[in-house]
């Protein structure tokens, strides 16, 4: 994980590095969380892996029907047989029955790994989507409609850009998705025949101790072509009343999940409206922290708070409902988390956007991108933000 500043003062490592498989566990939407609160509580070890949007199901009486080219599970976490950890400029390395000897031939083998070169990608063109922009501004007037009668405040709409039939290697494409978007909560996770190639810039939350942080996304703007211009773009996004008024639902969202495990009174937004630049974006970024109840177990902490709010909207239930209404695909592990949990139980997930997916057994390519629907919005310009969060993953894909 790379760390813009909104994220240094909370990172505790600047990368981490997980290899191989000792257990691991594997589950669809019923037991889920149940059945990895059990399974860390027996190994007390490090893990890895993921949590899916379709989790939704077992939280709330919800169904997932849309056709899924990924197919990974829904909560997918291994302990690693390696952990390669850097922090202040030094390596830690943990093993399976670990000892000194072992440690340091695999630093060694570190040194001696030359930089592999980034491998040309088939041109992939023609990227089809279930959603084309016609039936997209449809969609997007008839949300529109339910914010109008009341139904809700604020949806996140995403539509899927797939292809089929397509031979790459995920690695190179990670390499080189990170180089054009470098991203603090990038990841690079590949389980079986499943990859996720991700340049996240957005925290879902961090345990460290007791205390809980969050660190929602909600206001983009693109980039100036001048300096006057790009900063010109930065007072237009911090001056929007829109903006403003989607950063502080997803605020309000958060801190409301987060004060069903946390200690009385200690809920609180840290910063708001905070505005940091990224490649493509300028994005605004809130942070909620929390303590911790000593009574919850830290996986209650993220069964309260899934599916993050800046992924679905508010009220929870009722835009998930009409998430499932309006969109084609099934999430899956876009708009899920990715991330570890160390033996104390401390933790740290990102939010799976700006990412691609690969399914190399049925040669199947995958990327989404979304937009917070509100009052305020002008479905075309909705559109238009689709395709700019999108801008980096195509031109790595040679579509630009």
């Amino acid at each position: 994980m790379d760390n813009n500043q909104y994220a240094l003062p909370f990172h505790r490592y600047e990368a981490l590095l997980a290899v191989g498989a000792n257990h691991s566990i594997s589950c669809r939407a019923g037991t889920a969380f149940d059945s990895l609160k059990a399974f860390h509580e027996t190994h007390k070890d490090w893990i890895f892996g993921h949590f899916a949007y379709d989790l939704k199901n077992e939280l709330e009486h919800l169904d997932s029907n849309h056709p899924d080219g990924i197919d990974f599970d829904d909560l997918h976490f291994f302990i690693p047989e390696i952990v390669c950890l850097l922090k202040d400029n030094a390596i830690f390395i943990g093993l399976s029955n670990a000892d000194e000897v072992s440690a340091r031939k695999i630093f060694s083998s570190i040194r001696e790994e030359k930089v592999q070169p980034i491998v040309s990608l088939p041109k992939i063109n023609n990227l089809q989507s279930p959603l084309d922009e016609n039936a997209y501004l449809d969609a997007v007037k008839s949300l529109q409609r339910h914010i109008h009668m009341g139904d809700c405040y604020e949806v996140n709409f995403c539509r899927e850009n797939y292809r089929d039939n397509v031979v790459l290697e995920p690695l190179s494409v990670f390499i080189r998705l990170n180089s054009i978007s470098p991203s603090p909560m990038a990841a690079f996770y590949k389980v079986n025949q499943h990859s996720l190639m991700c340049s996240s810039p957005e925290r879902y939350i961090q345990k460290n101790g007791d205390k809980l942080i969050s660190q929602p996304i909600k206001g983009t703007i693109k980039r100036g072509a001048t300096p006057k211009e790009d900063e010109d773009n930065r007072a237009q996004l911090f001056n929007s009343s829109k903006e403003r008024s989607e950063n502080v639902m997803v605020v309000d969202l958060v801190r409301n999940d987060l004060s069903r495990v946390a200690v009385e009174g200690s809920v609180h937004a840290s910063e708001l409206f905070g505005l940091y630049a990224f490649p493509q974006v300028h994005h605004m970024i809130s942070t909620v922290e929390a303590t911790l109840s000593s009574k919850w177990h830290w996986t209650e902490s993220i069964r309260q708070s899934f599916p993050m709010g800046s992924m679905t909207g508010a009220p929870k239930l009722r835009v998930m409902q009409l998430i499932e209404q309006h969109e084609k695909s099934r999430r899956g592990v876009f708009s899920g988390a990715v991330g570890y949990c160390d033996p104390e139980g401390n933790f740290d997930f990102n939010v799976v956007i700006r990412s691609i997916l690969y399914n190399r057994q049925n040669k199947y390519l995958s990327f989404q991108t979304g937009s917070a629907i509100t009052f305020y919005s002008n479905p075309a310009k909705e559109w238009e933000e689709c395709l700019l969060k999108a801008k980096g993953m195509r031109h790595v894909l040679g579509l630009n």
